[in-house]
């Protein structure tokens, strides 16, 4: 039988990898949204534009 401790440490290796990577997903599809292009297009020009 397993200890509290292996059984959590399974639960967490198994489930976090789970939460991170559905966490990547959400976060890469935001950023490659095509209704989101115009603001990262503009965003990527402010530090060469000059005030």
């Amino acid at each position: 039988m397993l200890s509290t401790y292996q059984f959590l440490a399974g639960f967490a290796q198994t489930w976090g990898l789970v939460y991170f990577v559905a966490v990547f997903l959400v976060v890469l599809a935001y950023a490659l949204s095509p209704s989101r292009k115009s603001r990262f297009d503009t965003a990527a020009r402010m530090p060469l534009q000059e005030d």
